[in-house]
């Protein structure tokens, strides 16, 4: 989903989640093509700032809960990230293209600080899309992550905590420096930028990212 689209409402957007986006296989020519700066990626004008160390490359996705490209993304994502590279240092960063974002960015990171990603990440995803559950307000957030077996209290605190708040600060600045205009859109070592529209689909995604991670590597 790109920029424009986040003008829609909740509602249409939770609707367009049941026609998801599918995942085109490549051909061998695909595989074998050479990509290029202003086709399938863009060379930011400026670094972004990393948090890998020296030795290890940063990939991030950003992505948004409520968009449905991102959850039909998921899983392929996933699945890339555990059989990547040790020398990746791969990260998730919740966008904010407007203030109704902010509170979906404060309960990834609320999970994250609370250890509990690995067990509700997928689930946040299926709420909001098979569930039909927003998820898009504080309290509708607290609802739901009091059915899911966690502290409520200490997850409030977490939620409404100067370190989620700052968290939140960083991810909107790095979202300014990749420029991002949609979302799912990944970033390598502070450096590059693509995402569905220019790669043509979200395999080919990773395919540039991949390739990207090799001209990072070359510049180390």
């Amino acid at each position: 989903m790109n920029r424009r689209e986040f003008s829609s409402s909740t509602a249409s957007v939770l609707a367009l989640s049941a026609l998801g986006l599918p995942l085109v296989m490549p051909t061998t020519a695909q595989a074998q093509q050479q990509f290029k700066e202003g086709k399938e990626y863009v060379r930011l004008s400026k670094a972004a700032p990393v948090e890998a160390p020296a030795d290890r490359i940063e990939v991030i996705e950003f992505f948004w809960y409520s968009c449905p490209h991102c959850n039909t993304f998921e899983p392929t994502f996933e699945a890339w990230k555990k059989n990547a590279p040790q020398n990746l240092a791969i990260r998730r960063v919740p966008v904010a293209f407007n203030a109704s974002f902010v509170p979906q960015q404060k309960l990834y990171y609320a999970l994250e600080g609370m250890g509990k990603l690995p067990e509700l990440h997928t689930k946040v995803f299926r709420a909001v899309h098979v569930e039909r559950l927003p998820l898009n307000k504080d309290e509708l957030i607290y609802e739901w992550i009091a059915k899911q077996g966690v502290d409520a209290k200490k997850f409030k605190e977490v939620y409404t905590s100067f370190t989620v708040a700052n968290q939140i600060r960083k991810a909107t600045q790095l979202q300014n420096d990749y420029q991002v205009e949609g979302v799912p859109s990944m970033g390598v070592a502070g450096r590059y930028y693509t995402d569905g529209t220019m790669a043509g689909n979200m395999d080919n995604v990773l395919r540039v990212v991949e390739h990207l991670v090799g001209q990072a590597r070359k510049k180390t």
